[in-house]
């Protein structure tokens, strides 16, 4: 069989952007144990922290949920899976992930329950503590933590691409859909869970025979997995080298974080040397180049900028190392030199395995996986009082490689004359022509004096410059990157189409492409896909799932709903929304739908429900029920069809206001809870059933 190298990367491509979706959450609540940690240390807080007292009480029960995404890792791995790596109806995937990795718990729960000793394994034992055992959703199994869920949930993905539209006769029909998909994995857990009794066990002999290996190789195995860790950034692939280490069994069972963690107390109370305590903590020391060494990078590209560009380089590289620093999320700031200088990553990644090895051999250990938040929440806040001269040297070792990192890189920049940001003859951010080609088609769908949301323009120039939406297999995102596979990648624009427009950076492999967007990659995922299930539109568009767009009901000068003067609407208490200063006298519809409203009586509000499910309330001028219908005319009832610009209420304007009420006629979608994407447009004057004012 021919392996094609170009379906590899595609494939491990999506599967390292869907394995972090459930990496997103461990810093908030990881973020979260330790303040609970921290706020129930006597050392810290004092006599607050006594057993029995309110605030030990309150703190206690935050740190419980706080355990949640640790405490269920495994579940979470199988449940977050099909997001990224189901090709359709990914909720209905991770129902079936759920459900089949039960059952495949089940099962194992069985099989050791008649023949552990077969197996070598004491079923009697109670779950965790090196027995091999695990609880999975309130059953003894296998502890397989992490890399089995994946791996179950990985085989639900691919029953779930193969078998939900399977077309079932008739009398099937029950069966269709999840049902065919469920049931062929409750079959195939049960070769599977035989297998793993049959097999893990001497795996978990050999991790921990490769742990003592680690444990064993001190400081240089510490180098050779940071030196690995960063120099994959490029390829995306450096998920799989730090995520068995700290969210996984490479080093104990749960991962360093966890186990950092739950061991956070003893560490806050005991003057032994953390590295005596915990030496597997040494390979959470990759970070450490993210808060040392990202500043000196950045101070020697700033150095060596033109003067001219001098403010142009700072405005582009202190967001991106605030980011870095404080987030650790480092490619924006890595991508603006690694594609015009791949030596520089090189040496970053040396430089980085240094840093981290030298700190090790000093005694500093510890959760430092995600830059400057977790250091100081997760280590030098409650771990200073006994372990302060560790941290004093880590930052002065720090501080000195960030220097190291300025000179290095600053003599390299110079030596070689590499184009860093603000050594070349180019703006710093151009306007491109896709840029400009996009913004213009948006506008033709918006209007022309509607401000354009960066995030919708960026998707647009990407798609573009990725070939158009015909040229898209499919999209996924990890923490910064834009994951794509594409059918032909000779139509991928070149690197600068990209960053012209906003990128980091570009990296092809094949038909596996990756944009690097930084932070906001969630919101532009959501634009892009928008922009492919678009049936309409050839180029670009804007809005996000649902691609609904409602127009101007009314001509006039458009304001936020925070602005009227009324608390019932400026409150949002029925739902976000615009209002329009009227200049003509007919409400029309915003959109194709259908009336679920009329008042009765005074005819001043008319409700409607859209296609898509928007909900909206259509309300004309303030407290003028009072008017008791003078001055309106409805022109529909409630349960008739309507098009987008057909009539539905005729108001006098000049009577409204001869009697004392504001004319103002309000717009509010009273489900917007339901579409946090939703983008509102105001501050312009408005056409009747031209300008768009709002989008989906």
């Amino acid at each position: 069989m021919v392996i094609n190298k170009d379906v590899v990367m595609q494939n491990v491509q999506r599967f390292g952007g869907a394995m972090f979706t459930p990496v997103i959450l461990f810093s908030f609540f990881g973020i979260m144990v330790s303040l609970s940690i921290i706020f129930k240390n006597p050392d810290i807080v004092g006599s607050l922290a006594d057993k029995g007292s309110l605030w030990y009480a309150v703190w206690y029960v935050i740190e419980q949920g706080a355990w949640t995404v640790f405490a269920q890792m495994p579940l979470l791995f199988a449940l977050s899976l099909p997001i990224g790596l189901a090709k359709k109806n990914q909720a209905r995937a991770c129902m079936e992930a759920f459900v089949i990795y039960v059952v495949f718990n089940y099962f194992v729960s069985g099989i050791l329950t008649l023949a552990g000793p077969f197996f070598g394994v004491d079923y009697s034992l109670n779950a965790g503590g090196g027995t091999g055992l695990a609880m999975i959703a309130n059953i003894k199994t296998l502890d397989i933590g992490m890399l089995g869920a994946i791996l179950i949930s990985g085989i639900t993905v691919w029953l779930h691409n193969r078998l939900f539209d399977v077309d079932l006769p008739d009398y099937l029909g029950i069966f269709k859909g999840s049902s065919l998909v469920v049931a062929a994995g409750f079959f195939l857990m049960l070769p599977v869970a035989y297998f793993f009794c049959l097999i893990w066990p001497g795996i978990q002999h050999a991790i921990g025979t490769f742990q003592e290996f680690l444990k064993a190789s001190d400081a240089i195995g510490v180098w050779l997995y940071t030196f690995c860790e960063r120099i994959l950034i490029p390829t995306g692939l450096h998920h799989f080298i730090y995520t068995p280490f700290i969210f996984g069994p490479a080093i104990v069972d749960g991962g360093i974080q966890q186990y950092w963690l739950q061991h956070l107390q003893d560490f806050a109370t005991s003057s032994h040397s953390l590295k005596e305590m915990f030496p597997g903590a040494g390979f959470s020391l990759h970070g450490s180049s993210k808060i040392f060494g990202i500043p000196g990078i950045a101070l020697a590209i700033y150095a060596t900028a033109k003067p001219a560009k001098k403010k142009a380089v700072a405005g582009l590289l202190i967001p991106a190392t605030i980011t870095a620093v404080v987030c650790g999320i480092t490619e924006p700031l890595e991508f603006t030199f690694l594609f015009v200088a791949p030596v520089l990553f090189l040496v970053h990644a040396l430089l980085a395995a240094t840093l981290a090895a030298t700190l090790f051999m000093f005694g500093v250990v510890g959760s430092f996986g995600g830059g400057l938040i977790d250091a100081v929440v997760q280590n030098w806040v409650p771990l200073f009082k006994y372990h302060s001269t560790t941290y004093i040297i880590q930052i002065v070792v720090g501080l000195s490689f960030t220097a190291i990192y300025f000179f290095v890189f600053r003599y390299l920049i110079l030596k070689n004359d590499y184009k860093t940001p603000g050594r070349t003859d180019e703006d710093e951010k151009l306007y491109s022509k896709a840029e400009y080609k996009a913004k213009k088609a948006l506008e033709g769908k918006m209007g022309e004096n509607v401000k354009i949301d960066e995030r919708d323009l960026k998707a647009a120039v990407f798609l573009e410059a990725l070939g158009g939406k015909n040229n898209i297999k499919d999209v996924t995102n990890c923490a910064t990157r834009l994951r794509v596979t594409v059918v032909d990648d000779a139509l991928v624009k070149s690197v600068s189409t990209f960053t012209k427009a906003g990128a980091h950076g570009l990296v092809k492999n094949g038909h596996a492409i990756q944009v690097i967007v930084g932070l906001s990659v969630p919101q532009i995922r959501e634009r892009f896909e928008a922009l492919l299930q678009d049936k309409m539109a050839e180029d670009v568009i804007s809005g996000t799932e649902k691609s609904t767009m409602l127009k101007a009901f009314v001509s006039g000068k458009v304001i936020p709903i925070t602005q009227v003067p009324d608390e019932m609407f400026s409150q949002k208490m029925m739902g976000d929304g615009v209002a329009v200063y009227p200049q003509t006298e007919l409400v029309t519809a915003p959109a194709d739908g259908e009336i679920t409203m009329v008042m009765e009586g005074s005819g001043h509000a008319v409700g409607m429900r859209l296609e898509s499910g928007v909900e909206l309330l259509i309300h004309i001028g303030l407290d003028t029920v009072k008017m008791e219908g003078r001055g309106f005319q409805v022109k529909v009832k409630a349960g008739q069809k309507v098009k987008a610009g057909e009539e539905l209420v005729k108001f006098d304007k000049n009577l409204i206001e001869q009697e004392g009420y504001s004319s103002l006629v309000i717009l509010a979608v009273t489900n917007s809870t339901e579409y946090p994407f939703m983008k509102l447009s105001a501050g312009m004057t408005a056409k009747v059933n031209e300008t768009v004012i709002a989008t989906f």
